[in-house]
């Protein structure tokens, strides 16, 4: 995993938290325009500010924002981040009840927090795990083709358990399975660590992905994707991965993983790539390959190194297909707010949506105040949270700010809609339609100064100044902007 300059750590007050997720999300009154804040400062924190009235649309010598609600792009799924074994195992081991129950509402429900409704779960031991283990662990040198000592138990303790809270709670949350790797023995180097996936080993692995989802299934925890592989091009060396070239991934999904979920009725959707922007050549490699086509529904993508519209060149290709943007982290090599929440609002938030993803996620939900526990790897990254294992406090980070504002406001089933043009390093922006016809619009004002926003829909129109550097999400009803 390369470094960027992502999001990382303030030390936030839970009254300021508490009183920037106040308020209904879901909505506005009629002809007002609900406005929430951050600031760079870290003065205003997804702060709910004073209503605006949405009034008839005067000639304007210069609209910033024009929203067109008939023009519609794609679906949203959702905003979010990774469940890892450490996260799950952090909010289940080190916060008392009390403590977990404020946490999971700040994290998954709408109204006393930002609303989550997409994670992606490591099936298996990923680097940020508190051991090596996958659902089939042997001994060297010894196999289990047949997948007698499948078993999913280890999952069963606390990840399991943190995910069907996350599910009550949220009951729009949407998850994507993802391998680090397969177990050892199916792999040439009969390990997690290193090498890659055996020829004769396409059809257990197709199987034992086949075999977690119906486990997982079983305890009321739904996958609605997967990926058959993590970062396929990058083999760490000590934390489980496994190389994976596109024509093998092409050959195992419509050869052995397609043929199973379809004998087995699963109805996960599968998933190419997971790995970063610079490289649109793998998922086109396998989208141009007709029977592997079929049953792939789309590609995902990290952003540790590329261009956030690199995404467009496999969209533009295969416009059918859909988008994800599956993981980057924060971490302690980058620690202003500022400069953090305009990075993940303009590549992540702005960037990655405006570039067709359907889902956008952060990496790890939790992390500990040493940026563990982790096996291997990144040993500075930042969770979505800091959990104070020996106290239990939990800091918000940047992300949870610039992830809730469009997590808290644009719901499940949502349509990015037409905005125009963002602004690179000035007003940078996108816009939503939620399914009860609420419009919700992200602006990011990434210049240096103040500057003054005029928004049009329709006849109606409102006005807002934006701070220098702020992030702002502005909520009204789409039948009264008309």
């Amino acid at each position: 995993m390369k470094r960027i300059s992502s999001v990382v750590l303030p030390l936030l007050l839970v009254s300021l938290l508490a009183a920037g997720c106040s308020g209904n999300s879901g909505g506005s009154d009629a002809g007002q325009v609900q406005v929430w804040l951050t600031t760079p400062d870290q003065s205003k924190l997804l702060q709910q500010e004073d209503s605006l009235k949405l009034t008839r649309a005067k000639d304007l010598d210069e609209t910033v924002i024009t929203i067109d609600d008939h023009t519609v792009y794609q679906q949203m799924d959702g905003f979010g981040a990774s469940l890892t074994d450490s996260s799950a195992w952090l909010i289940a081991n080190k916060l008392n009840d009390t403590q977990r129950e404020e946490l999971m509402n700040k994290l998954f429900d709408y109204e006393a927090g930002i609303g989550i409704s997409y994670m992606r779960v490591p099936l298996g031991a990923s680097d940020f795990a508190l051991e090596n283990y996958t659902f089939d662990d042997m001994p060297a040198g010894e196999s289990d083709p047949e997948l007698k000592k499948f078993s999913i138990d280890h999952d069963k303790e606390y990840i399991i358990p943190t995910l069907q809270q996350a599910l009550k709670m949220n009951p729009d949350l949407k998850l994507m399975g993802t391998p680090w790797s397969a177990p050892g023995w199916m792999k040439t180097s009969d390990s997690v660590i290193g090498g890659s996936l055996r020829p004769d080993a396409y059809e257990p692995f197709a199987n034992y992905l086949t075999k977690i989802i119906q486990a997982y299934e079983a305890e009321g925890v739904p996958f609605d994707a997967i990926t058959p592989q993590n970062e396929p091009h990058y083999t760490p060396e000590d934390y489980p991965g496994m190389r994976m070239e596109p024509v093998e991934q092409a050959e195992l999904i419509k050869n052995y993983l397609g043929p199973a979920f379809e004998k087995n009725n699963i109805k996960s959707k599968i998933v190419i790539w997971d790995h970063n922007w610079e490289e649109p050549y793998y998922p086109l490699t396998i989208l141009n390959d007709p029977e592997a086509l079929q049953v792939v529904d789309g590609t995902a993508f990290h952003g540790y190194a590329g261009e956030v519209g690199n995404q467009a060149q496999v969209h533009d290709a295969h416009p059918d297909k859909n988008l994800y943007f599956t993981e980057s982290s924060g971490g302690a090599w980058s620690t202003d707010f500022g400069g953090n929440l305009k990075w993940d609002m303009e590549n992540l938030i702005i960037g990655a949506t405006r570039n067709w993803s359907k889902v956008v996620l952060k990496w790890n939900l939790a992390l500990d105040e040493n940026y563990g526990p982790t096996i291997g790897g990144c040993k500075d990254c930042m969770g979505v949270v800091t959990i104070n294992q020996n106290s239990g406090d939990v800091t918000y980070n940047s992300e949870y700010y610039s992830f809730g504002h469009a997590s808290k406001f644009v719901k499940s089933g949502a349509y990015r809609i037409e905005s125009g043009p963002s602004v690179s390093g000035e007003i940078e922006q996108v816009a939503f339609k939620n399914p009860d016809g609420s419009i919700v619009l992200v602006v990011l004002n990434a210049a240096s100064a103040d500057k003054e926003l005029t928004v049009k829909i329709g006849s109606k129109s409102f006005a807002y100044t934006m701070p220098a550097g702020a992030a702002a999400t502005f909520v009204w009803p789409g039948t009264d902007s008309k």
